[in-house]
């Protein structure tokens, strides 16, 4: 019996030893198991816990993991291991490409994590169990319908060297039972329990070692914002950006530095700037600004700092309740000394102190010598003061600020009867006026769709000018930036780590010599470090053979590899490999293989790709974005760059500028 069988809601028994595993749990030490070993090693520990699909038709094999969210609600891993032989699709990664990885040697391995949902479990036992002879051939074939079927919650790959890629995650925006930080939060375990080194147990001192990284595809929406542009104008970094997730590589030629000044400067774009350019074409947006400038604690000044206090705040606000942006001078707590009326008649006597200033900062001190014309309870008009700053009353805006140069409180009113409704006196009596000052969760995700719309994306024409034109350069930047890498780092010891049993764990990596590859180039054929473990007793040419085992079994071309010599390592095949490896040493073994006459760009992930790229943009690689090709000199170039829009199709022709340019300026044929 499958597991499948118990997520889809099977009626037969579950099979007596299968485990259910917490979800919130599983992937951390020792649960289910300790990764201490090398990735391959991590994942072969991992999969002994796993229950192995026997009704599956599939070259491919493959274990599934019961996982329980709740009580109530239990989903499926899926773990698929995808050889080079059989892959679904060309050997080549082109997520590998897409991402810079293009130099990176061919693993013969995949191994493929599915988080799946009822829907996608129900769909792939009718593909592989149904009457279609069809579908049944397909299976047979190795067309594994698990890793083709759409909707996982997760779908999350690893090459056997470590590096992978996260596919595709489904939140709650996609009707997913899980959310997305939830599911995010599982991969980075995951990721971290994979890429253990060195036992937490083992009393050695560390340096840092060459880390295994992990990309992603950053095009997650919420209610159609894009997370990437919302995120990092509040954060300055994406969603993903909370596990550790950075620029990777941008498309259309945009740069690490260059993504770093759009976010800078779209942060910091002053409101005050983007209200005069609006004028008085949208009175909406100065009421969402005058809205949340009165509910926040500090002067909102930039348009990084608006969008951070309103998700800070959705955050921390109620799904149900509400708070009140209309605020008549204070909101008094339940522990004031003193009543409702006395801090109202309080407040009403600074506002029209403040008023005689004629709308200039003056200083606390003035503002409550002023006042106590009228109050004599200095304490009572210190707590008002204290209290009563960036908040509205009536048709003002109680503005509190540090003078830079004095470093004294200063206070102004501001006023925005221009922006709210008509107000009589100090006090709103107006039910539907009081309610349009109620933020609740919707109102709050209204606005900021709005905000982001108007200012962000859908720009009118008059916006193309000025401070707004800056805004969408750099949302553009900032949208282009979507591949982003976490890199994982392990341990390396800095001596020779005498683990259990009498073991060493020794870290090395290979340098392939071959004619096609010049001596030059060898630094970058290198693949990261692997740890091999070996016997305390081992010899040098015990450590050879394990190294060449050991990188057989991860690269396709290296399957005849044969260690000729260590680079750094002055050593005869006798001598024994501890006590002679010095204090944080990494080995290079050179070597070559076998075959003859390997072609050296077929055993890497960018393959030999005759294809050039020479874009408008700068772009010489392909990055991943729709590109067209020239007819004549069958130059591609991204669709965008040469003006042709999404939502048509490539022309059945097509020539570039240069090309059309040097057609025209041929010579008419007679």
């Amino acid at each position: 019996m499958s597991h499948l069988d118990v997520i889809i809601g099977s009626k037969k028994r579950k099979r007596s030893g299968e485990r259910a595993f917490r979800f919130k749990s599983f992937g951390k030490p020792g649960y289910p198991v300790e990764f201490v070993g090398s990735f391959r090693e991590n994942v072969k520990a991992l999969l002994e816990f796993g229950h192995v699909e026997s009704n599956s038709a599939t070259e491919m094999p493959s274990w599934s993991f019961q996982l329980e969210v709740h009580r109530q609600t239990q989903i499926l891993l899926f773990v698929v291991e995808e050889a080079v032989e059989t892959s679904l699709n060309r050997q080549y990664c082109k997520h590998c490409q897409y991402v810079g990885w293009g130099h990176h040697l061919i693993c013969n391995k995949k191994y493929h994590f599915l988080l799946s949902s009822k829907d996608t479990a129900a769909a792939y036992i009718n593909s592989c169990e149904g009457d279609s002879n069809n579908v049944r051939a397909g299976c047979a074939n190795g067309k594994s319908n698990m890793l083709e079927l759409q909707g996982h919650i997760m779908h999350g790959v690893f090459h056997s060297n470590g590096f992978g890629h996260l596919l595709s995650v489904n939140g709650v925006e996609m009707d997913s039972d899980l959310a997305g930080h939830l599911i995010m939060a599982f991969w980075d375990r995951l990721c971290t329990g994979l890429r253990a080194r060195i036992s937490e147990r083992t009393e050695v001192e560390f340096v840092p070692l060459f880390g295994r990284k992990v990309s992603l595809k950053d095009i997650s929406q919420k209610r159609g914002m894009e997370l990437r542009l919302l995120h990092g104008l509040a954060y300055g970094e994406p969603w993903f950006g909370r596990w550790g997730y950075k620029f990777g590589r941008g498309t259309f030629c945009v740069t690490q530095p260059m993504y770093q000044k759009a976010i800078e400067a779209i942060q910091g774009m002053p409101l005050r700037l983007l209200i005069h350019e609006l004028g008085t074409s949208n009175h909406d947006v100065g009421v969402i600004l005058s809205r949340y400038q009165a509910l926040s604690d500090h002067s909102l000044i930039s348009l990084g700092d608006l969008f951070h206090f309103m998700l800070e705040l959705k955050s921390r606000l109620p799904k149900e309740n509400c708070i009140d942006s209309y605020n008549p001078g204070i909101l008094v707590e339940t522990t004031c000394r003193w009543s409702p009326k006395r801090v109202e008649m309080a407040t009403r006597v600074i506002v029209e102190a403040l008023k005689r200033a004629e709308f200039r900062w003056v200083s606390r001190q003035e503002v409550r010598d002023a006042a106590r014309s009228y109050i004599g309870d200095t304490g009572l008009l210190d707590f008002v003061l204290k209290s009563l700053g960036n908040h509205i009353v009536g048709n003002y805006l109680v503005r509190r600020s540090l003078n830079p140069v004095t470093k004294v409180l200063e206070y102004c009113l501001e006023d925005i009867s221009n922006v709210l409704p008509n107000q009589e006196g100090l006090a709103i009596t107006n039910p539907r006026v009081m309610a349009r000052y109620k933020i609740t969760r919707v109102q709050l995700m209204k606005d900021i769709v709005y905000l982001y719309k108007y200012i962000l994306k859908d720009q009118k024409p008059a916006q193309g000018t000025g401070i707004f034109s800056a805004v969408s350069v750099a949302a553009g930047i900032i949208l282009d930036s979507k591949y982003l890498i976490k890199e994982y780092f392990g341990d390396l010891p800095l001596k020779v780590e005498l683990g259990f049993e009498g073991k060493l764990n020794i870290y090395c990596t290979v340098l392939l010599r071959n004619n096609e590859l010049e001596a030059d180039e060898g630094e970058k054929a290198m693949p990261p470090y692997e740890c091999v473990t070996l016997k305390n007793n081992a010899t040098i040419d015990d450590l050879q053979v394990e190294v060449q085992r050991s990188f057989r079994e991860i690269y396709m071309g290296l399957r005849s590899f044969v260690v000729e010599s260590a680079l750094n390592l002055n050593a005869q095949g006798t001598d024994l490999v501890f006590g002679l490896v010095e204090v944080g040493r990494k080995l290079v073994f050179e070597g070559r293989t076998k075959e003859q006459g390997i072609i050296t760009e077929q055993i890497h992930e960018s393959g030999r790709n005759n294809e050039v790229v020479d874009c408008p943009c700068g772009a010489k690689e392909d990055d991943g974005e729709r590109m067209v090709s020239c007819d004549i000199c069958e130059v591609w170039q991204h669709t965008r760059c040469v003006r042709i829009p999404n939502t048509e199709e490539t022309p059945h022709i097509f020539l570039c500028t240069r090309c059309e340019q040097e057609i025209v300026h041929l010579p008419f044929l007679p």
